[in-house]
């Protein structure tokens, strides 16, 4: 893959840059033209060393405009408009839907409802490594959303397992495991922990 990059800096400037992380490459090109070029030029390369690019891995995508964005590092990446100026669009990076879909398997099995005899602090201390290492790695970046949502829905999972162990079927749930609840219960939460990247934009 050194080749690659040796021979970017030589065919491959004008047509975008090129991030590379191990075997994982993306190419930022400002034209879908220069990008289909680009995707020609590494495929060219890479034949030379006896490899080839995962068509289920690669393709070309558009950042704006309604786009897909693209997958890189377990983040999904898009450029999202301004809410302060229109036209504006900065590069924002959050946890794709799949690793959402994972981590919530992990909590519901953590808080299964069949295994009550687990104590409630017991679930907390195996729940909270993997919410901690989730969040350890997603915080760089624009999670903020993301990062409530889990919340709730640890929350909520931990507030139903209550219930039904200690069978309290009452309808006023919400004001009975509150915000003070889960901190005495010394639950981790991923609020307040994103550190925001730099965010550039491009009209």
């Amino acid at each position: 893959m050194h080749v690659l990059n040796e021979a970017w800096k030589v065919e491959g400037r004008r047509l975008g840059v090129l991030v590379r992380y191990c075997e994982y490459v993306v190419v930022l090109s400002p034209t879908r033209q220069r990008a289909e070029q680009a995707q020609l030029s590494a495929t060219e390369v890479l034949d030379r060393l006896g490899l080839r690019l995962r068509p289920e891995r690669s393709g070309i995508t558009c950042l704006i405009q309604g786009g897909q964005g693209f997958g890189f590092l377990g983040f999904h990446h898009r450029k999202v408009e301004s809410w302060k100026g229109r036209g504006t669009h900065y590069s924002q990076r959050w946890p794709p839907a799949g690793a959402m879909r994972v981590l919530r398997d992990k909590v519901r099995a953590a808080t299964v409802i069949e295994k009550t005899e687990q104590p409630l602090c017991a679930v907390v201390a195996d729940l909270n490594p993997v919410l901690r290492d989730w969040g350890a790695y997603f915080r760089n970046g624009n999670s903020g959303r993301t990062f409530n949502a889990v919340n709730g829905y640890v929350h909520e999972r931990r507030a139903i397992r209550a219930k039904r162990q200690h069978g309290l079927w009452c309808r006023n749930w919400s004001t009975r495991f509150t915000y003070g609840w889960t901190t005495r219960l010394r639950v981790y939460r991923l609020t307040g922990t994103v550190r925001r990247a730099t965010a550039h934009a491009r009209r």
